[in-house]
């Protein structure tokens, strides 16, 4: 066992750090409040080559894994500039095309995702189905050369600043289960028939949560990956790393936050002495920074084990943990630093209540803590299934 970062990842995260700073949380704010797409950041980051940090070497891409990724995307997040498309577009699309695509597909849009051109978002949740993926109503129909995508999805990110979306449909169905078998297609944003709609959200970030809706939206058969029918697994294999990289949002967030707030608590002086000084102040600090430290730790070992075991249950059970423990201390961490600041905590020029809607997010979303808690319950204690 060794808990020391290799030199060539502590320099990747010293490298994104440093692009990042450069932008920082007043630039994501403010594009957030102009309605605008944090584009600058994103070219940067991108021309440094680390959205492709986990594309293979063969297609352009840096030969990591969800390890490096998820380094990128915390080290954005501390610097207060969590990217939602990072968790959509490089580490669930990218990932789930180079292990399941066809060498042509690969080779199609590989290369692209490692340069950070393309961007793609992904399509699975919809408005009655919600954690039941076998319950999904988008279906897809095969016709001759081309299948027929109808229904809706909800809740998509950045769907307007992406090139093509990762859709889940429906179809079939197991004659021995009754459940759906699932297919996944690479579908084009300007595809005919496909409409986009804004979901109004309460929370500060650049990029816009989207209502779909498919009306015999027409795609090729060669943008089905890989087999009819088989994209349950395919699913799976992608829900890991968006689970490790939500953590890795949320451990950023609290870094972040504590960031700013052991800063305030060092410098704001109250009857002569800094309110550090006061263990009422700093004790729930060190608190939240255990509890951060601890998440962070669990969500290393989850990308390890997704870069090393694949999808078996042991990295689901650890992307599953680490998910809901970043979650939870990142929400503890912001919660505590507002509280640090006092009524400072509620202004923006302090840079921090802008961040709740976000990191309330990550308590839900891509997977509800209860849906976490029922996982462990039954797969790592033996317990009934709850549901």
């Amino acid at each position: 066992m060794d808990f020391t970062e290799s030199d060539e990842l502590q320099m990747l995260r010293q490298a994104v750090s440093s692009i990042a700073a450069k932008f920082g949380h007043d630039y994501y704010v403010r594009k957030a409040h102009a309605d605008e797409r944090a584009d600058e950041l994103w070219h940067d980051v991108a021309e440094a080559g680390f959205l492709g940090v986990n594309v293979p070497e063969a297609y352009g891409g840096g030969g990591g894994g969800i390890t490096e990724l998820a380094a990128v995307q915390e080290e954005l997040g501390a610097a207060g500039c969590p990217l939602l498309v990072i968790v959509v577009s490089p580490a669930i699309s990218a990932t789930v095309i180079a292990r399941f695509g066809t060498e042509a597909q690969k080779q199609r849009w590989l290369p692209r995702f490692a340069t950070g051109e393309l961007k793609m978002a992904f399509a699975i949740t919809e408005p009655d189905a919600g954690s039941n993926s076998h319950n999904l109503s988008l279906t897809a129909t095969r016709d001759g050369d081309l299948y027929r995508l109808n229904g809706q999805k909800y809740y998509i990110s950045g769907v307007d600043e992406c090139e093509a979306i990762l859709v889940v449909t429906r179809s079939g169905v197991d004659a021995d289960t009754g459940r759906g078998r699932l297919s996944l297609f690479v579908v084009d944003v300007e595809t005919k028939g496909l409409e986009t709609q804004v979901l109004p959200v309460e929370i500060t970030a650049p990029e816009k949560q989207f209502t779909l809706f498919f009306d015999n939206v027409e795609v090729e058969a060669d943008r089905l990956i890989g087999a009819e029918g088989e994209g349950l697994r395919q699913v799976f294999f992608g829900l890991n790393p968006e689970r490790i990289l939500s953590a890795a949002t949320a451990n950023g967030i609290a870094r972040y936050a504590l960031g700013k707030a052991a800063e305030y608590a060092r410098g704001r002086e109250v009857w002569g002495t800094p309110i550090g000084r006061h263990q009422g102040v700093a004790h729930p600090l060190a608190k939240a920074k255990v509890e951060v430290e601890l998440a962070r730790l669990m969500t290393d070992k989850a990308a390890w084990l997704c870069d090393h075991a694949g999808d078996t249950p042991e990295a689901g059970e650890a992307a599953n943990m680490a998910k809901y423990a970043a979650a939870e201390a990142a929400l503890g961490a912001l919660d505590q630093a507002i509280q640090t600041h006092g009524g400072n905590g509620m202004s923006s020029e302090y840079g921090l209540a802008d961040l709740w809607g976000m990191t309330r997010l990550l308590r839900i979303a891509p997977v509800s803590r209860e849906m976490i808690l029922n996982f462990v319950a039954q797969h790592s204690l033996g317990l009934p299934k709850s549901y």
